[in-house]
């Protein structure tokens, strides 16, 4: 059954990966996206290329805090769903903006909540991120664990934005929303700041990669393909007359260590890693693994892509992306 989806964020790693599985299924997609320039404009255009040529997709360059901007783009086009994964992305970096980081996840995310309500739109899904978790949650994490000692900006900011998604539901008894807690998504259009896409530009060009700490922390790396399985899944699970707001891991519930990955990219890269170790870094939680059982009985979340074979295919497309001059103006932040 297609349906009217509006996605922030369209253009970013995530967004524009559900903009093109929602496209796949027959949807009509508002893709909302600022363009930010946390990193180069061009590299998300290219996100959205294949997108803009069909007849189904239309993308408005908009700030999701501007109010009355959102409410008249929601309120024009009537969806019958909004899919938030617009957001100021970053640990390290939302230690040095603060505010801003607050403005954009949590204000921007109120604000779309209600362009959503005033349209007579009643589902949402919005993306919160494991980094809510911090360092105090015992492993796997748990969706009704507290999450009240986050350890970086960032992820208070997810945190309260779960809270205002709460909030959101409890005033409003039609609302159905969902808050999904994403486990560290790569994948081919991974952000150039994160570490796998980072370290194989860096191997393959035979520079030194940042390796923070002493090689322990771990992570639940989940690959794109899985994430996008288990935000469909959310998208069915909104239509449940039940649901008023309900919270979501998405992961692999499987953890890999900062050296175990850089070893699985030196296999897929055939290179060898010169490491320029560095002090563990403010912000940055220990270990993430994700309990999914929840997501698995209710979205039918079934993760598939082990680490191994999710790296290969990055650097397979990294390489391939390589040869053209959008992947070549791809390999920085401003």
């Amino acid at each position: 059954m297609s349906e009217r989806v509006v996605v922030t964020g369209a253009a970013g790693f995530i967004g524009s990966h559900v903009v093109d599985a929602l496209l796949a299924r027959g949807d009509t997609v508002l893709g909302i996206d600022n363009f930010d320039p946390f990193y180069r404009e061009e590299v998300k255009r290219a996100n959205v290329e294949a997108a803009l040529v069909n007849p189904r997709f239309t993308l408005v360059e908009a700030d999701i805090r501007d109010d009355a901007g959102m409410r008249r783009a929601l309120g024009e086009f009537r969806p019958e769903i909004v899919l938030h994964f617009a957001a100021k992305a970053g640990v390290r970096p939302s230690i040095a903006d603060p505010a801003g980081y607050a403005d954009v996840n949590v204000r921007g995310t109120a604000v779309i909540l209600e362009a959503a309500r005033q349209a007579g739109t009643t589902r949402v899904v919005a993306a919160s991120s494991s980094s809510v978790y911090g360092n105090s949650s015992q492993p796997p994490f748990r969706e009704d664990d507290a999450a009240v000692q986050p350890v970086s900006p960032y992820a208070a900011t997810k945190r309260a934005a779960e809270l205002v998604c709460e909030s959101h539901a409890q005033l409003y008894p039609e609302a159905r929303v969902i808050s999904l807690r994403l486990f560290t998504v790569y994948g081919p259009r991974q952000r150039p700041d994160l570490a796998i896409h980072k370290f194989t530009r860096l191997m393959l060009a035979g520079s030194p990669v940042p390796f923070f700490g002493d090689g322990s922390d771990s992570r639940d790396y989940t690959f794109i393909g899985d994430i996008l399985q288990g935000i469909l899944g959310a998208v069915e699970r909104t239509r449940s007359v039940s649901l008023r707001h309900e919270i979501f891991n998405l992961g692999e519930s499987a953890t890999t260590t900062l050296s175990e990955l850089v070893t699985l990219l030196e296999q897929a890269t055939g290179c060898r890693a010169i490491l320029d170790r560095q002090p563990a870094q403010l912000g940055d939680v220990r270990r993430t693994c994700a309990d999914i059982s929840r997501a698995r009985a209710l979205l039918g979340y079934r993760p598939g892509v082990a680490v191994a074979e999710g790296v290969r295919q990055f650097v397979s497309w990294y390489r391939a992306m390589n040869g053209t001059d959008v992947a070549r103006r791809a390999s920085g932040i401003r």
